[in-house]
């Protein structure tokens, strides 16, 4: 089903000269950091034509239209703004993804920032580079954390804010939309509603869509040369959203897996494999705790292991449904 979309603003003379990159961008009540990285993206040193969509994703008090629309009509930088008026981060997605196909016909590659994220001057050409270099047709990098507390940098080794890979070239897979490349050609191929809405408030719907995508054939790189930087609030450092986070992981890998082999039978072997996460999730997480020096990040792999169980039974926290405590 098509989302629901209004676009509000846009630059003057925006296909003057034609984007050959579209940066999409959305946002949920966070005005300020929402010009920390429209400015960042304002000031990238790139020779492709490129242009911003920002989806607002509060259709009701559009703080991040009001906090947007100066800079998108100075062209600092130059792209649109729209309301997704269907709540939820997938549902923001499927709008931006749809609305950059039909409005920049000459548009190769799709970039996806998030609103809490700040991008290096040479974040678009490096990660335009290493999808020419490499042939991929979906390429991430890494989501660096930064730290809004002092405190919170003990966490910095934890596995929920460590990127997923090291090196730069081929991957099998990526996890996170919050920094990516993709050609074109994959969302014309996956076709609307790119993400799954099902995934709205418990998040996974990248992940899904990148199985999605393996079992197309499209292929995979990474470029570690391109991170974002993401601001990592208080709230973020506390156990219990970390736990809740852990926890969540391992609910939706379960969940992932369900949806792409469905029936008994592969119930049996996902319960299994959760079984045998559960029963290494001692000594992996004594070996990560000592490696780290974080006694928290010593339980990821019990969490994980817990979480696929109850991803299971079909208990996923829904952390994206009250935005506050996240």
């Amino acid at each position: 089903m098509q989302e629901a979309i209004t676009i509000e603003v846009r630059t003057p003379r925006l296909r003057e000269p034609e984007p050959r990159v579209v940066v999409t961008l959305p946002t949920f009540r966070r005005p300020e950091h929402l010009r920390r990285t429209l400015q960042s993206l304002a000031v990238q040193a790139t020779d492709r034509p490129f242009a911003v969509v920002v989806m607002e994703n509060e259709a009701e008090a559009r703080e991040g239209l009001a906090a947007a629309r100066s800079l998108i009509e100075a062209a600092t930088p130059r792209g649109l703004v729209l309301v997704a008026h269907a709540r939820g981060n997938c549902s923001a997605y499927n709008a931006g993804w749809a609305t950059a196909l039909a409005e920049f016909p000459a548009m190769e590659h799709l970039l996806v920032i998030d609103d809490d994220e700040v991008a290096p001057p040479d974040w678009i050409a490096r990660l335009v580079a290493a999808a020419e270099a490499t042939g991929a047709d979906l390429v991430g990098g890494p989501q660096l954390p930064d730290f809004e507390t002092p405190s919170g940098a003990r966490y910095r080794r934890h596995p929920v804010f460590t990127p997923h890979y090291d090196t730069t070239g081929p991957v099998p897979i990526l996890y996170s939309s919050g920094n990516v490349l993709i050609r074109r050609r994959v969302l014309e191929a996956m076709g609307p509603p790119f993400l799954d809405t099902a995934f709205n408030f418990v998040g996974g719907g990248d992940s899904d869509f990148y199985t999605r995508c393996r079992a197309k054939g499209f292929r995979f790189a990474w470029c570690a040369e391109a991170p974002v930087y993401e601001t990592v609030p208080a709230r973020r450092t506390e156990f219990s959203w970390i736990n809740a986070r852990s926890l969540r992981n391992g609910s939706l890998s379960a969940m992932i897996e369900a949806r792409s082999n469905p029936g008994q039978t592969a119930r049996l072997r996902r319960l299994a494999k959760s079984a045998a996460l559960l029963a290494a999730s001692a000594p992996r997480g004594i070996a990560l705790g000592w490696r780290t020096g974080s006694p928290v990040a010593g339980l990821y792999h019990l969490q994980v292991a817990l979480g696929r169980f109850l991803g299971e039974f079909g208990k996923i926290n829904e952390q994206y449904r009250r935005p506050e405590q996240n």
